[in-house]
C-alpha cells in the first residue's frame, strides 16, 4: 500500500506493476535455480550424517554452540548442519552456504513444538546468517580489482572487524529480544509437548534423520586412504600458498597480498572440492551405501524448493513494488540532512536502504559508486566494506523460514536489521579510523 501511494504520488505506478510482476518472476527464477545445488548439498549432509561426521563435528565445538543453542541438544543434526552453513559463509561459499543454511533449519524446525512459530534457536541461527560473517568479502574485491583499484584488498581487514561488530551486537541482540514480552514464547500444553517429543523421537529412516544408522570402524585400508586424501589437499593449499616451494611461477594476480589473504583465497577454493571427496570417501570406509544414502537426500530438494517459492515472491514483490516507486529515493532525501551533521556520507545512504532488502540491487549501487566514485575513493571502500559485512536480512528471513512453513518471524528482523546497522555504522567509523 505504501509502494502505491508512494507510486501514485510521484506518478510511478508504471514501474511498481513493473516491479510486481518483476519480482515474482525473480523469486521463482532463483528458487528453481536452487533446485540443483540444493539437491547435491542435502545428499552430501546425508552422507555426512549416516557416517557420523557431523555428530563429530557438533561434539568437537559443543561449548559454543551449547551457550548459542541452548534449546538444542548437543548431538542434534542440526548443530552439525549450521556449523558447516557458518563455515561455508565464512569462506564465502555462496552456493554450499544456502542449501546448508535450509537444512540445518529443516533440522531445527524438527525440534520445534510451535509449527508456523520461530524457536529461539532460528531466530539466533538467522541473526548470525545476517550478520554475514565473512573472511574475504569476495564480490566487492571483484569489482574494485575490475574498475583497476591500487589496494582492492585493503577491505579485508575493514569488512573483518565491521562484520565481526555487527556479530556481537546480531548475538547480542536476539538474545535479549527472545526475553521481551512481545516477543516471548508462550507456554503449550503438555499433550503438545509429548506429541513434539514423539515427533523427534521417531526411529523411521524415512522421515527422521535424527537417529545415526548403524556404522562400522574404519578399516585400516579405509584410514589410509583418506589420511592420503587429506595430505594431497594440504599439498594443494602449500602450492597455492607458496609457488616457490614447488618451483612454480606466482601468480602476479596475488603477488602483491599477503599471507592471510592467500591462505583464504586458497580455502575457499579447495573447500568444495575436498567436501565433495572427503564425505562420500569417509562414507564409504565406514560402511555407508555412499549411491543410496545421497539420493535419498538429494530427492528432499524439488519439496524444499516449493516450499520457498511462495514467501520469496511476497517479499521480493513486496520489495520491488517499494524500489518502483521511489521508496528508496524518498528516503534518502529525508534522511540526508540528519546523517550529514554526523558525518555520515549521504552517497552511502542508497546502499545502506536497499542492502537488507535486495542482494542485486546494492550490487549495483556498490557497482555504479565505484564507477562514480573511483575505486579507491574512501566513500567507495566504505560501501565495499558495509558490502562485504552486512546480508540482505529480509531475503534470508523469507528463503529460510519459507523453507519450514514459519510465518511468524518473532524477533529475526529486528535482530538481523540491528546487525545490519551495526555493520553500517562500524564500517564508516573503521574506514575512516584505517583509511583516512
Amino acid at each position: 500500500m505504501l509502494a502505491v501511494a508512494i507510486g501514485g504520488w510521484t506518478d510511478r505506478l508504471a514501474n511498481v506493476t513493473e516491479g510486481a510482476f518483476d519480482g515474482a518472476k525473480t523469486a521463482v527464477i532463483i528458487s528453481l535455480g536452487l533446485i540443483g545445488v540444493m539437491a547435491l548439498w542435502l545428499g552430501v549432509m546425508r552422507l555426512a550424517e549416516r557416517c557420523g561426521l557431523v555428530q563429530r563435528m557438533a561434539r568437537g565445538l559443543r561449548p559454543i554452540m551449547r551457550r548459542l543453542f541452548p534449546d538444542v541438544p548437543t548431538e542434534h543434526p542440526a548443530m552439525g548442519s549450521m556449523l558447516m552453513n557458518i563455515a561455508a559463509n565464512m569462506l564465502g561459499l555462496g552456493n554450499a552456504a544456502t542449501p546448508l543454511g535450509l537444512r540445518a533449519m529443516r533440522d531445527l524446525e524438527r525440534l520445534n513444538p510451535r509449527p508456523g512459530i520461530a524457536t529461539n534457536a532460528m531466530c539466533t541461527f538467522l541473526a548470525i546468517n545476517t550478520s554475514s560473517v565473512q573472511l574475504i568479502p569476495t564480490t566487492a574485491i571483484a569489482l574494485l580489482v575490475a574498475a583497476g583499484s591500487k589496494q582492492p584488498t585493503v577491505i579485508v581487514g575493514t569488512a573483518l572487524l565491521a562484520t565481526t561488530c555487527s556479530t556481537v551486537v546480531g548475538i547480542t541482540a536476539v538474545k535479549l529480544l527472545e526475553k521481551l514480552p512481545i516477543f516471548r514464547l508462550r507456554d503449550i500444553p503438555i499433550d503438545r509437548l509429548t506429541t513434539a517429543a514423539a515427533k523427534t523421537a521417531d526411529t523411521s529412516p524415512e522421515e527422521d534423520l535424527l537417529v545415526d544408522a548403524p556404522v562400522k570402524r574404519a578399516p585400516l585400508w579405509g584410514s589410509a586412504l583418506l589420511l592420503v586424501l587429506v595430505v594431497f589437499f594440504i599439498a594443494l593449499f602449500l602450492k597455492m600458498m607458496f609457488p616457490p616451494l614447488f618451483h612454480l611461477p606466482i601468480d602476479p594476480n596475488t603477488a602483491g597480498q599477503n599471507v592471510f589473504i592467500r591462505a583464504v583465497n586458497a580455502l575457499s577454493i579447495l573447500a568444495i572440492p575436498f567436501l565433495l571427496s572427503f564425505f562420500p570417501i569417509y562414507a564409504a570406509v565406514r560402511g555407508v551405501k555412499v549411491y543410496e544414502e545421497f539420493v535419498e537426500g538429494a530427492k528432499e530438494a524439488f519439496g524444499v524448493i516449493l516450499k520457498i517459492i511462495p514467501f520469496l515472491v511476497t517479499m521480493l514483490v513486496a520489495i520491488n513494488m517499494f524500489k518502483g516507486a521511489g521508496g528508496i529515493e524518498l528516503l534518502t532525501r529525508a534522511l540526508t540532512p540528519i546523517l550529514a551533521p554526523l558525518q555520515f556520507p549521504p552517497d552511502l545512504l542508497p546502499l545502506s536502504l536497499m542492502r537488507p532488502l535486495s542482494g542485486g540491487a546494492s550490487l549495483a549501487i556498490l557497482a555504479e559508486m565505484i564507477q562514480r566514485l573511483g575505486p579507491d575513493n574512501i566513500v567507495t571502500l566504505m560501501a565495499a566494506s558495509i558490502f562485504g559485512s552486512t546480508e540482505t536480512t529480509f531475503y534470508v528471513v523469507a528463503v529460510y523460514f519459507g523453507a519450514v512453513g514459519v510465518k511468524a518471524t518473532r524477533h529475526a528482523i529486528p535482530a538481523g536489521l540491528l546487525a545490519d546497522l551495526t555493520g553500517i555504522i562500524a564500517s564508516v567509523i573503521i574506514c575512516r579510523a584505517v583509511l583516512a
